[in-house]
């Protein structure tokens, strides 16, 4: 086996997911995370570990034409003050890997970014690619490292790498984790009936993007060779909304109201950021197609069913 595909945060919720689209359509995956998740399926090889070292990639890197690397253990808020906990948990198993690619630059490269940290209060609306990034997070700022040291790896090695800066992914799947994702959050105090606890006055202004959508990106990018160096696209529905209206928009799903306490914003919090992306529209023929309240109906149904 040589044209596996080595997935890099596999258990997590775009891991699971990605995993299951990619034997789904007969790919042969290896599927890495630090915790089991992914059910056993033909195609899918699971390890549970949590790859830091570049000797750890050796016995896999062989076996695979592509790495996705997904694998990320901070949010903005998390890592706030923590700069070395962005460089232990994220940067140095992305490093690792970069230094094992060195002698395997035939094995392309497909790497999670951020779209919603690395260009901080755009200055224009939507953001391009060619906008100038301004983390105001750890997090973003880790992202923003990991993408030149791909950008680096590529040029002296020859290599082939794809960078996707994704807006926020939301739905069926997505659990509730502390500081992971404010749709999973909102849906636990509805069910729970207890009040949501909110950021700001509710005016900042993100686009959520749904799971199936940005698996169907990535099969795209994958199904065919990568170009030479490193291209980066967004990915997002295009359509901001404040979180005030993606409230309004779950409690008609939900069908109850969802109680709310503001408090006082946060300074690694960006006020507003709506990503463009026509690049990969352009090049993979893609859209985003769910609307927000389709999107959020699946979401809401298998978090109450999952719950």
């Amino acid at each position: 086996m040589n044209d596996a595909i080595l997935l890099l945060g596999a258990h997590g919720f775009v891991g699971n997911a990605l995993t299951r689209a990619l034997a789904a359509a007969g790919a042969a995956v290896v599927a890495v995370g630090r915790h089991p998740g992914a059910a056993a399926a033909p195609g899918i090889t699971t390890v549970p570990a949590a790859f830091a070292e570049p000797a750890q990639f050796a016995e896999w890197l062989p076996r695979c034409r592509a790495v996705v690397h997904l694998a990320s253990a901070s949010t903005p808020g998390s890592s706030a003050g923590k700069p070395l906990f962005e460089l232990d948990r994220n940067l140095r198993p992305t490093f690792a890997l970069l230094e094992a690619l060195q002698t395997r630059p035939q094995c392309e490269l497909l790497y999670l970014s951020s779209g919603g940290t690395l260009y901080g209060d755009a200055e224009v609306s939507p953001a391009t690619e060619r906008h100038v990034i301004r983390p105001k997070s750890y997090y973003g700022a880790g992202k923003a490292a990991a993408e030149h040291f791909i950008t680096a790896w590529s040029a002296q090695f020859g290599g082939h790498a794809t960078i996707l800066r994704p807006s926020n992914l939301y739905g069926p799947g997505q659990s509730t984790r502390q500081g992971f994702g404010i749709i999973p959050t909102a849906f636990d105090a509805l069910r729970e009936g207890t009040p949501l606890t909110v950021w700001g006055d509710g005016s900042t202004v993100r686009d959520y993007l749904y799971i199936d959508d940005f698996v169907a990106l990535c099969l795209a990018i994958l199904a065919r060779p990568m170009p030479a160096g490193t291209q980066v696209l967004n990915a997002s529905s295009g359509a901001g909304l404040s979180l005030n209206e993606l409230f309004a928009h779950i409690e008609n799903v939900a069908g109850r109201p969802l109680q709310r306490h503001y408090v006082p914003g946060r300074s690694v919090d960006v006020s507003r950021i709506v990503l463009d992306a026509s690049r990969a529209q352009h090049h993979y023929d893609w859209h985003a197609g769910t609307p927000i309240e389709a999107g959020l109906s699946a979401a809401w149904q298998w978090h109450t069913a999952a719950t």
